[in-house]
C-alpha cells in the first residue's frame, strides 16, 4: 500500500491486529486439542509413523481448503454491504430471491440455531483444555486432580460471564496483542521441534492423508471428524467482517495466523515422530499424550499454560459477543422475539450486552463442563455444530453467486459442489459420534430451531388477525363527516399494518372520546441490509387532514431510536401539546379454530408475554407512552 497515507496504513494495521485477536481467537486455540484428539482416534494399539503423517496431512489440507480457499478467499467476498455471517448471507439471498424462497429462511434459521450449539461448546472446551495443561507442569501433575481442574475452569468461566455487563471495549484492546504473542509462541514452538524431525514436512503431501483414509476404513471417518477441530472458528472470519473489513481479515490470516498454525501443527507432528523413534528404540508402543503443552520446556510450561488460558478466554469472549450480535440480527429479521439489549459503549454500536442470552449461555456452558468433565470427551460433541453451520453457509453462498453475482447455474454448481461435498463429508464423520456426545449441539440447535419456528408461525397468525380491521381510508372519511373532540398534540400509533386502523387508535376514541390534532401511523421496518443511513430512515406520506403515514427504515445492525429519528421532521413534532406514543399491548388467546398445535400456541404465548417492552426496544421514554390492550386470537 505505497500510495496510502500514514494514517490509513496505521488504521489498517490496527484493524489487522484487532482481527487477529477477535476473528482468529477461536481457531487459534484449536492446536490445544485438535491434533491430540485426531491422533487419539487413530491410535488403537499404538501410534505409527503413517498415522502421524496421515492425520497431520488431513489437518493441514483442511486449513488450506476449508479456511484459506473457501472462507478467506471466497466467502469474505460474499458480503451484505460489508457485513458477513450466516444471517447476513440469509438476508442477501432473501433479497436476491425477492423473499419468495422459503428454503432461504429455513437455512438461515438452521444456521442461527447451530451457532448457539457452538456458542456453548467453545468456552467450555477451550478453557477446560487450557486448564488441563496445568497437569503437564512439573510439580503440579500430582496436585491437579479432576475436581480441582473442574473447579478452576468453572471459576474462570463464571468470572468471564459475570463481567459481560461491563462491556469489552477496554479489555478488547488487549485481544490483538495477546493473540499476536500467542500465535508467535505457537509458531516458535513448532519451528523448534520441526528441526528435530524434518521428515514431518512430508505431511504437506496430500497423498499421506488419502492413504491414511483408504487404509483405516471406518476409523478414518472418526479421525476425520476429529481433524475438523482444526478449522472450528472459521465462521468468525465472515461473522466479524463488518467490524474489521475484508482486507485486514485476509491479511491477518495469510500473513500471520495460517503460517503460525501450520508451523505449530507441523511441530506437534515432529514432536510425535521424535517420541515415536524413542519408543521404538525402547521397544515400547507410543501412547497418545498432550502434545501441545509437552512441546514446551519444563521451565516454560507454566507460562505457556497461563498464556493459553488467556487465549481461550479471548476465544470464548469472541463467541459470546458473536452470540449477542446474532441475537440482535435475528430479532431485527423477525426470527426471535424482542429481548432487552443494553449498549455498553457510547461510540461503538457493536458493543452490546443481552442479559437473557448471557445467562442461558452460562447455564449451558456449566452444564457441559460438569457433564463431560474432560476436553477429550467434549471435543466429540464440538464438530457437529460447526459442520452444520458450514453446510448452511455453503448452500446460501450458492444462491448468492447464482442470483446475486449472476453466474450461470451450471458454473455456480461446478464451483460450489466441491466445497459442499467436503462439508458433507465432515458432517457425516461427526454424525457418527452422536451417541458419544454429538447429540448435545443437535439438542441445543433443535431447541433454538423450535423457538424460531414457533415465534415466526405465531407472529404470522397474529399479524393475519390485525389485517381484518377497519380500512384506514374509510375510517378517516367517517371522522371528517362526524368529527370527534380534537385536542392539541401529536399522537404516534405504532402499527405494522398501515392499511387498517391501529387497534390502539380505535380504543383511544372509544374510551377517551378524543382525537389528537395530528395522528401518525408509524411502522418500523427492518431492511435486509446491515445499515440504513440516518437521513434516509424516515419516509412520510399523507392520508387525510389529520392522519399521516410514516415509516422508519433500519438496518438489522442499526440501533433503533424512534424519537430521535422522528425528530428529523420538525414540522409536526413542533406542534403544541407535545407528542404521545400509543402502543397496543396484545393478549394472545387460542382461537376456536386454532392455526397452531396447543403446545406451540403455549410456547408462542410464553415468548410473546416475556418479550422485551416494545417502548424500551424502540427507545421511547416511558413518560410519553400510552398502552392500550387488545386481544388477538391465533
Amino acid at each position: 500500500m505505497p500510495n496510502e497515507a500514514p494514517e490509513s496504513r496505521s488504521r489498517f494495521a490496527a484493524l489487522t491486529l484487532g482481527a487477529i485477536g477477535v476473528v482468529y481467537g477461536d481457531i487459534g486455540t484449536s492446536p490445544l486439542y485438535a491434533f491430540r484428539e485426531a491422533l487419539g482416534q487413530a491410535a488403537a494399539g499404538g501410534i505409527t509413523r503413517g498415522e502421524i503423517l496421515g492425520v497431520l496431512s488431513l489437518a493441514l489440507w483442511a486449513l488450506i481448503i476449508v479456511v484459506t480457499i473457501k472462507y478467506v478467499l471466497f466467502l469474505t467476498r460474499a458480503d451484505n454491504h460489508g457485513e458477513g455471517g450466516v444471517l447476513s448471507l440469509m438476508a442477501l439471498a432473501s433479497r436476491a430471491t425477492g423473499g419468495r424462497w422459503t428454503i432461504v429462511l429455513v437455512l438461515g434459521g438452521i444456521g442461527a440455531a447451530m451457532f448457539f450449539g457452538d456458542a456453548i461448546l467453545t468456552p467450555a472446551l477451550s478453557v477446560l483444555s487450557a486448564v488441563e495443561g496445568l497437569g503437564t507442569v512439573p510439580g503440579l501433575s500430582g496436585v491437579m486432580s479432576r475436581p480441582l481442574i473442574l473447579g478452576v475452569t468453572v471459576g474462570i468461566l463464571l468470572g468471564l460471564f459475570l463481567i459481560q455487563y461491563r462491556g469489552t471495549e477496554k479489555v478488547g484492546r488487549l485481544f490483538g496483542p495477546v493473540c499476536a504473542v500467542w500465535f508467535a509462541v505457537m509458531a516458535g514452538l513448532g519451528l523448534w521441534h520441526i528441526a528435530d524431525s524434518p521428515d514431518v514436512l512430508l505431511a504437506i503431501n496430500p497423498l499421506h492423508g488419502v492413504r491414511f483414509l483408504s487404509e483405516h476404513g471406518v476409523t478414518g471417518l472418526f479421525v476425520l471428524g476429529a481433524v475438523f477441530l482444526t478449522v472450528t472458528g472459521a465462521e468468525a472470519l465472515i461473522a466479524d467482517m463488518g467490524h474489521f473489513g475484508r482486507r485486514p481479515i485476509q491479511l491477518g490470516w495469510l500473513a500471520f495466523v495460517w503460517p503460525a498454525l501450520t508451523l505449530n501443527y507441523l511441530g506437534q507432528g515432529a514432536f510425535a515422530l521424535s517420541a515415536l523413534h524413542a519408543a521404538e528404540a525402547a521397544g515400547q508402543p507410543l501412547a497418545n499424550t498432550d502434545w501441545f503443552f509437552l512441546m514446551a520446556p519444563d521451565a516454560l510450561r507454566a507460562p505457556l499454560v497461563i498464556l493459553a488460558t488467556f487465549a481461550t478466554i479471548i476465544a470464548s469472549q469472541a463467541v459470546i459477543t458473536g452470540a449477542y450480535s446474532l441475537v440482535q440480527q435475528a430479532i431485527a429479521l423477525g426470527l426471535l422475539p424482542r429481548l432487552t439489549i443494553l449498549r455498553t459503549s457510547e461510540d461503538k454500536i457493536g458493543q452490546i450486552y443481552v442479559p437473557a442470552v448471557n445467562w442461558l449461555l452460562l447455564a449451558g456452558v456449566l452444564a457441559l463442563v460438569f457433564s463431560f468433565k474432560s476436553s477429550s470427551a467434549m471435543a466429540i460433541a464440538y464438530g457437529i455444530a460447526v459442520t452444520g453451520t458450514m453446510v448452511v453457509t455453503t448452500c446460501l453462498a450458492f444462491i448468492i453467486i447464482w442470483r446475486v453475482w449472476k453466474w450461470r447455474f451450471a458454473w455456480a454448481v461446478l464451483f460450489i459442489v466441491p466445497f459442499l461435498v467436503i462439508d458433507l463429508i465432515f458432517l457425516g464423520a461427526n454424525l457418527m459420534r452422536i451417541a458419544e456426545g454429538g447429540w448435545v449441539p443437535m439438542l441445543v440447535a433443535g431447541l433454538v430451531g423450535v423457538v424460531i419456528y414457533a415465534w415466526m408461525r405465531g407472529r404470522r397468525l397474529a399479524m393475519r388477525g390485525f389485517t381484518q380491521g377497519v380500512p384506514m381510508d374509510e375510517f378517516a372519511g367517517n371522522l371528517e363527516r362526524r368529527p370527534p373532540t380534537v385536542i392539541p398534540g401529536v399522537a404516534v400509533f405504532l402499527t405494522q399494518d398501515q392499511a387498517n386502523v391501529p387497534p390502539a387508535l380505535l380504543h383511544n376514541l372509544k374510551h377517551n372520546k378524543v382525537l389528537h390534532e395530528t395522528n401518525i401511523l408509524l411502522s418500523v421496518v427492518t431492511e435486509e441490509a446491515p445499515h440504513v443511513p440516518a437521513p434516509d430512515r424516515l419516509r412520510i406520506s399523507g392520508s387525510g387532514q389529520r392522519f399521516m403515514h410514516a415509516t422508519l427504515h433500519y438496518g438489522y445492525m442499526d440501533k433503533v431510536d424512534v424519537p430521535s429519528d422522528l425528530a428529523r421532521n420538525e414540522t409536526w413534532l413542533a406542534a403544541r401539546g407535545g407528542t404521545s406514543f400509543f402502543v397496543g399491548r396484545n393478549a394472545i388467546r387460542r382461537s376456536a379454530r386454532p392455526g397452531l398445535p396447543r403446545w406451540m400456541t403455549m410456547l408462542y404465548t410464553f415468548l410473546h408475554r416475556n418479550a422485551a417492552d416494545p417502548t424500551e426496544f424502540f427507545g421511547i421514554p416511558a413518560n410519553r407512552v400510552v398502552e392500550l390492550g387488545t386481544q388477538v386470537e391465533i
